[in-house]
Formats: C-alpha cells, sequence, structure tokens
C-alpha cells in the first residue's frame, strides 16, 4: 500500500530523516515507534506532504509517487490524516466538522457516510455541539471520523490515544481492528503506548535518529528491543 525508499528530511540544517525505508502492507496496521524527537511526525507530515523531502520516493497504491502531488490532491487519492493533536475546529458543531471531510473527496459526496456513526455512536449523538465543548476523548473520536469521511484507503493516525481516558483508547483500537477487518483498511499508527501497539497492531518499526533500527510482526517486539530503542 505504500512504500517509502531512501526518504530524508531537513528542518533548517538539522538532518531529521536518514535515508528512510519502510514498508506499510496493505490491511494490517503497522505501528511506528521511538522515543520522542526521532523524526515519527516527521516521517508521517512528509508523507502528507506538510513537510518537504529532500530526497528519496514515497509510493503510494498504484505506484503513485506522491513527492510529485500537491499536498490537497493526497487526501483526494484516499489517504485519511489525523494529526497529533486533533485539531478539530471548535466553534463548528460536531456534524459540520465531519462535513469539511467531504471538501476533500475526489467524488463530490456531500452526504456524511452512515459508517461514521456506527463507529463513534457518540458523534450522532452530539452532532449538534461544538466541538470544542467535548471532552478530549470525543474530539478524537472526531477527528478519527472526519478522516474517516473520505472512506479512504490508508489511514494515517498520530499518538490517537494521547490524553484520552483509557476506555476511549481502548475503542479507538477496536475501530483500528474493525476498519482492518470489514473494510480491509490500511492503518500506519504512531504510537508510544506498548499494550496498545502489542493489541492492535500487526507490524512494527522502530525509529532512532531519523532511521528504522528495527521491525517485524508485532509478535517480534521483544523485551531487549524495548530496553534498547523504546525506554526512557
Amino acid at each position: 500500500m505504500l512504500e517509502i525508499d531512501k526518504l530524508n528530511q531537513f528542518y533548517g540544517e538539522s538532518h531529521t530523516l536518514w535515508d528512510l525505508d519502510l514498508s506499510v502492507p496493505a490491511g494490517q496496521c503497522t505501528c511506528v515507534m521511538g522515543r520522542n524527537g526521532v523524526g515519527k511526525t516527521t516521517l508521517m507530515k512528509a508523507i502528507m506532504g506538510e513537510v518537504a523531502a529532500a530526497a528519496g520516493c514515497i509510493r503510494y497504491a498504484d505506484d503513485v509517487e506522491l513527492t510529485r502531488q500537491r499536498v490537497e490532491d493526497r487526501s483526494r487519492l484516499g489517504i485519511g490524516y489525523v494529526p497529533q493533536g486533533r485539531q478539530i475546529f471548535p466553534l463548528l458543531t460536531v456534524e459540520e466538522n465531519l462535513r469539511t471531510g467531504l471538501a476533500a473527496r475526489g467524488d463530490g459526496r456531500r452526504t456524511i457516510p452512515a459508517r461514521i456513526y456506527d463507529l463513534f455512536p457518540v458523534l450522532e449523538e452530539m452532532k449538534q455541539r461544538r466541538g470544542g465543548d467535548l471532552s478530549g476523548g470525543q474530539q478524537q473520536q472526531l477527528a478519527i471520523g472526519r478522516a474517516l469521511v473520505l472512506e479512504p484507503r490508508l489511514l494515517i493516525l498520530d499518538e490517537p490515544g494521547e490524553g484520552i481516558q483509557p476506555n476511549i483508547v481502548t475503542l479507538i483500537g477496536e475501530v483500528i481492528r474493525r476498519l482492518i477487518t470489514e473494510d480491509g483498511l490500511t492503518v500506519l499508527l504512531v504510537e508510544q503506548k506498548l499494550p496498545f501497539a502489542r493489541r492492535y497492531a500487526d507490524r512494527f518499526v522502530i525509529l532512532d535518529r531519523g532511521r528504522p533500527v528495527a521491525k517485524g510482526e508485532i509478535d517480534e517486539l521483544s523485551d531487549a528491543l524495548i530496553q534498547k530503542h523504546l525506554t526512557v
């Protein structure tokens, strides 16, 4: 679904991604892990075009070279993105927030897919409430729902469990698995919580200083790797 080859990225004179290679298989959840500041969020932003790649290729689906695509066109290609911090519109209602996602569809659809409310019933219950009045967990559901309005082929989630209550973290994990098994969605996930990654991801990649240092099936995420690359 997504193949990244020799990706390099700079912030000023700081070299943040170094010849990074990454394969994201279709119909699975791949979890990107690592300590703070190793390039996880930068990688997600590079895929979405929010930061420019200095070199390398990002091939998506049927050999579409993403680095040649405009930022606004990447969503139309079927990539949903939930950034760290959610970034919902606090003064818009839940329904209005969801409708903003429709603008990025390529087919001109103007109705919210019923699947969104099936996955997140609270959004239907609160669709006339302003986004800023929701709890953190509800806002995260809204942010994911807005990305899913696209009915994407690839969903990118940057720390979806950050700062929200455990029962909503569990709900998000269960939604990820439903989307994979029922809809055939591919998920690329940044997550620091080891229990979450081990329960809901299929594969892992650990970054250190902008490079992958370990990868494999999730059951290969050993205590030795955790101690070496993830503990503080």
